[in-house]
């Protein structure tokens, strides 16, 4: 009985056991991995490239590794959205601890996006500003870069960062923070610190000196009326309609945070051609 047991311990020590190595996408091409994702809806205003090699990622092991295996995508996004590549890789790096983080890695999620009500894609439960937080999954990196893409260029209260210059990447890591991206007081600082440190610009100035804009085009808005209910406040509205609550004061010529049942507010939303 005692060596039955202990043969029992030693395969289950064999099979838990395992050789550590990086984790690697297959060489498919981007139409075949659009077909396995849920949200390929979402994609197809500008088609990724068929270039396979492109788009095979894997785990990064410093920051100069995760450059090297993200900074093209993120330029192909500047080209078809107008987000500096600058910003994109410094939130990247960031966001995702330059690709091994926790949640990364088990989400292929670099910008730490939540599954919010719009989301129908696979999902993950990750402790962050609360516990047990619902976060967007991918079944490959590219498509959470063209989610941080789609997410920046679609909701009205990030309107305003379109309206700078595509090189103005300290106006735009600011921006991020004064629109509600994140809470940490210091994530524009965080954010110009990787660019500077590690001259993300040159991606910059390398899509601009393609012929790309540098400055955006102004956006144009509808205007649509909100009714305030029952418990309503100025942050719930705000999250509804994917827009600041200074915006959304200054919009309607508030003073305070004050609101009444009945009361009508104006809301601004980004104008789809």
């Amino acid at each position: 009985m005692k060596h039955a047991t202990l043969a029992v311990v030693l395969v289950f020590l064999l099979l838990s056991c395992g050789t550590k190595k990086r984790t690697t996408y297959s060489k498919k091409s981007s139409s075949e991995v659009v077909k396995s994702n849920k949200t390929n809806k979402d994609y197809t205003k500008f088609p990724f490239p068929e270039d396979a090699k492109k788009f095979t990622y894997f785990s990064t092991s410093s920051i100069e590794e995760y450059l090297v295996t993200y900074s093209e995508i993120a330029q192909f996004e500047m080209k078809a959205y107008g987000i500096p590549a600058s910003i994109t890789l410094a939130q990247g790096i960031l966001e995702s601890g330059y690709g091994m983080g926790t949640l990364t890695l088990k989400t292929n999620n670099h910008f730490g996006i939540k599954c919010h009500n719009s989301w129908d894609g696979e999902f993950e439960y990750h402790d962050d500003d609360e516990k047990g937080e619902c976060f967007r999954k991918y079944n490959h990196p590219m498509y959470s870069f063209r989610d941080h893409s789609i997410f920046l260029s679609s909701r009205a209260r990030y309107a305003s960062l379109f309206e700078l210059r595509r090189d103005d990447y300290k106006g735009w890591a600011k921006g991020l923070k004064k629109a509600g991206y994140a809470t940490d007081k210091s994530y524009p600082q965080k954010l110009i610190s990787f660019i500077e440190r590690y001259q993300l610009y040159k991606y910059d100035k390398e899509v601009l000196a393609q012929g790309y804009q540098v400055q955006a085009e102004p956006k144009k808005y509808d205007y649509k009326k909100h009714v305030v209910q029952k418990g309503d406040t100025l942050y719930s509205i705000s999250r509804a309609y994917f827009i600041s609550v200074d915006e959304l004061m200054k919009l309607n010529g508030m003073n305070s945070s004050n609101l009444s049942v009945g009361q009508e507010l104006k809301i601004k939303s980004e104008r789809v051609k």
